[in-house]
């Protein structure tokens, strides 16, 4: 579907809290989350803004060719246009060679990322992690005795980030009656019982299996990440993603995330921001955490060692992940830290992904970060997905000037070789 030479969209007197998300309506309610849904404000705090300089040849990217999914050829361009794109923009070493907006965004505005905000959440956790605020291997009821009684139970802190537990969460965004669904009724106060909340749904989660076994995407375990982020630090999830990362990187805007009517955020997806800011989050993920002070200094935002061991995959994380429905979406691929991994064809992928076509794409090979902001009318999409990794990869090999290389373009310290597949398209289980 292209959106170039429309009209802004308008607001529909229908569009409520509860159907925000749909595909009628979403063009517009992406970019106004604020007005539908209680919200707090991320500051970028009054430090320096981390300039995006723009690059000295500015690209037409929309040119660039590459093989769709379906095997046909196209341009990124085509793609951009056929998955209700409504912001993507291009980092390249560090300066801004893309940028374009569908009709009703810009650059000033925030869009909901949805289950970007994940990535957030488990950067925040790291950083506690790092500072001996959370201890990674501790029982998550430790933090959160409220959750004794639960499914989580026995679940360790690095069970969460990995989405590793073993409580039972049906995360399927077509059924009306699963649990992510659920848990949305009780996040905006609808429901049986709903008035208790996001962290009163949790508590009412059962286990299924033994924790540490097989990758799960399950986003209730993020909320419990977040939950103990707040617990050990005695902050609110607003205050430690601004305190943390969002102004220490250099943000250009404050963000948002949603919140119950308790005030609680939701750190499943809940967040919204700029694509330029998501920009230059991608950019910290890219350079292992840190961001420049002048032209001799830099500041450490993110500790590098976390990094680091969500890129450097293992046996037990990439069987972990080999053994769930995601291996089919990305063959060889894991999650780590809240963090996606894929092998793309210049080298491996790190990705933020949310629902409705959400998307931090950091590529270290081709030194290259794309943030693509959607409007899907459906929230997952196998095409649209695939065909928007294929133009993510086909971007940084243009930028890159080189031809793809697969495993020979793997950096030192990633372990290769682990029941890996081949590169080709597999149409497999949703993946967030």
């Amino acid at each position: 579907m292209s959106t170039q030479g429309l009209p802004p969209p308008s607001r529909d007197d229908r569009v409520s809290e509860s159907n925000w998300l749909e595909g009628r309506f979403n063009q517009w309610s992406m970019w106004h989350m604020r007005e539908l849904l209680p919200t707090q404000t991320v500051h970028r705090g009054t430090g320096q803004v981390l300039s995006l300089h723009r690059s000295s040849r500015e690209e037409d990217v929309r040119s660039v060719g590459l093989v769709r999914v379906d095997g046909s050829r196209g341009t990124v361009g085509e793609v951009l246009d056929d998955t209700f794109t409504d912001a993507f923009a291009v980092l390249h070493d560090g300066s801004l060679v893309s940028e374009t907006y569908a009709p009703g965004g810009g650059p000033a505005q925030v869009h909901a990322v949805l289950s970007v905000t994940k990535s957030l959440v488990g950067c925040v956790a790291g950083t506690l992690i790092d500072r001996g605020v959370l201890e990674e291997h501790r029982d998550v009821v430790a933090y959160l005795p409220e959750l004794t009684g639960s499914g989580y139970a026995g679940a360790t802190v690095r069970h969460l980030l990995d989405m590793r537990t073993g409580v039972r969460f049906l995360e399927d965004y077509t059924d009306p009656g699963a649990d992510v669904r659920r848990m949305d009724s009780w996040v905006i106060g609808r429901g049986h019982r709903s008035d208790q909340g996001l962290y009163g749904f949790i508590a009412t989660l059962p286990r299924e299996r033994d924790h540490g076994g097989a990758f799960r995407y399950r986003s209730c375990d993020t909320d419990v990440l977040g939950w103990a982020c707040e617990r050990a630090s005695g902050e609110r999830m607003a205050q430690l993603i601004s305190e943390l990362v969002w102004a220490p990187m250099g943000a250009e805007q404050d963000a948002e995330i949603a919140c119950d009517r308790q005030g609680t955020a939701v750190h499943d997806g809940g967040f919204a921001a700029t694509a330029r800011d998501l920009l230059r989050f991608g950019q910290l993920l890219l350079t292992g955490g840190v961001v420049p002070v002048d032209d001799s200094d830099q500041l450490t935002v993110l500790p590098g060692g976390w990094l680091r061991q969500a890129w450097a995959v293992d046996s037990d994380v990439r069987g972990a992940f080999r053994d769930s429905p995601a291996e089919a979406s990305f063959p060889g691929g894991w999650y780590r830290n809240q963090f996606w991994f894929r092998p793309g064809e210049f080298g491996d992928v790190l990705l933020c992904l949310g629902i409705h076509g959400q998307m931090v794409h950091v590529s270290r090979r081709t030194g290259t970060v794309c943030v693509k902001l959607s409007s899907w009318p459906v929230a997952q999409h196998h095409g649209f997905l695939q065909d928007t990794l294929r133009a993510c990869d086909a971007v940084g090999g243009a930028l890159m000037e080189t031809e793809a290389a697969g495993d020979a373009g793997r950096l030192p310290g990633v372990v290769s070789g682990l029941s890996r597949r081949g590169r080709g398209s597999h149409r497999g289980g949703p993946v967030v």
